[in-house]
């Protein structure tokens, strides 16, 4: 080791903490550690974590077999057997049973004597807009993440960049921006009750939405504040049920639709904020690098931008972000989950100030960063 290493800010502290790893690592020393009083309870917890690692595979399959046998309607008039409930969905009892003792061991459902009736966190997942769809989804995310050293080499085909063909720019079949556009916009209502408990929208004339699919979150957004005038760009395929949304919620003569893409169109202009929701983490740098150079152009001096999307925790790991989302958007083959300083500096970097990251409501919905074109 070098001396200029142990000049290091805080390098005793990683010094004791590499020989306790080292020692920790040791064959035997998990044994010892459960047992000796004073390390046991650390011990026996750091094993139940690890081992939740470790199975999380077969808790995530366990979830999709519920979903895809439609386990948790069947409960919801009251608790069932594994014998009715295996009869209905054509699985063998036995087999029944320990999918529904495992989903019972993971808080899903609870056992009452020989029946299974739904838990508290089993309804909470039927209450979320748009779970299932994704659960379902996750067909393909596994696939790629079947071989998940080959992924991290970049292949040359994945799933998730066939069901998502629209991030690579081009056009875009209408079936295939129907399912995505779907699948998305039912998920899209937790990600704008979220950025909407953050941003305040009452002073805002003319919000433009850049990239808003069939127009969920233009919806909430008209909802608080019912004065505001919008405009939705996005491709050519998903006008039609963006305008459907519109005509139903009431807000056809205050929005807009703009059919268009960002990569190849002049953006709208005329709004005095520009929202980009679960945007810019489809997207590698260069095309977001020009986006935001559009956006900062298209607003006027004083203009807001929101960005509303997952991110990675930075120099604070967390697993929403820097799991979940960093390897989802890995499949994609483009884009990638950034920390919010990361957005912040692509931020400033398009010659936006006032940049804040205000602290999110539920980091594994959305974070937010929010910036102002200078005056």
């Amino acid at each position: 080791m070098t001396s200029e290493a142990h000049d290091l800010p805080g390098w005793p502290k990683y010094r004791v903490s590499g020989w306790l790893n080292r020692l920790v690592a040791r064959p035997g020393f998990q044994s010892w550690a459960s047992k000796f009083p004073l390390t046991r309870s650390r011990a026996r917890a750091d094993g139940a974590a690890l081992f939740d690692v470790v199975q999380g595979f077969v808790q995530s399959q366990v979830l999709m077999a519920l979903v895809e046998l439609d386990l948790f309607r069947r409960l919801r008039a009251g608790p069932q057997t594994a014998e009715t409930l295996g009869r209905a969905c054509d699985v063998p009892e036995d087999r029944m049973r320990v999918l529904l003792q495992a989903a019972a061991a993971l808080g899903l459902l609870k056992r009452k004597r020989d029946r299974f009736a739904l838990a508290r966190k089993g309804a909470a997942l039927m209450g979320v807009p748009g779970l299932e769809a994704m659960i379902r989804h996750h067909k393909a995310f596994y696939d790629d993440l079947r071989d998940p050293v080959a992924l991290l080499r970049k292949p040359d085909e994945t799933k998730l960049s066939q069901f998502w063909p629209y991030v690579f720019g081009g056009d875009v079949d209408a079936g295939d921006a129907a399912v995505y556009s779907d699948l998305m916009a039912q998920s899209q209502r937790l990600v704008a009750e979220d950025t909407l408990r953050t941003v305040s929208l009452k002073d805002v004339q003319h919000l433009l939405d850049i990239g808003g699919g069939t127009g969920a979150f233009l919806e909430a957004a008209g909802q608080a504040n019912r004065t505001m005038q919008m405009t939705l760009f996005d491709l050519a395929p998903v006008v039609p049920d963006a305008q459907a949304r519109f005509d139903a919620a009431g807000m056809a003569d205050r929005v807009t639709i703009a059919p268009g893409s960002f990569r190849e169109d002049a953006l709208p202009e005329g709004a005095d904020a520009i929202s980009l929701v679960r945007v810019l983490y489809d997207h590698s740098d260069d095309t977001v690098r020009a986006l935001l150079a559009s956006v900062h152009d298209a607003l006027p001096p004083g203009g807001r931008l929101i960005v509303s999307e997952p991110m990675g925790g930075g120099a604070r790991p967390e697993r929403a972000g820097d799991v979940y989302f960093a390897f989802y958007t890995m499949a994609m083959q483009t884009g990638r989950a950034r920390s919010a300083e990361e957005i912040s500096a692509l931020l400033i970097e398009a010659g936006f100030d006032q940049v804040r990251c205000p602290t999110p409501a539920r980091t594994y919905v959305t974070r937010v960063v929010t910036a102002v074109r200078p005056i």
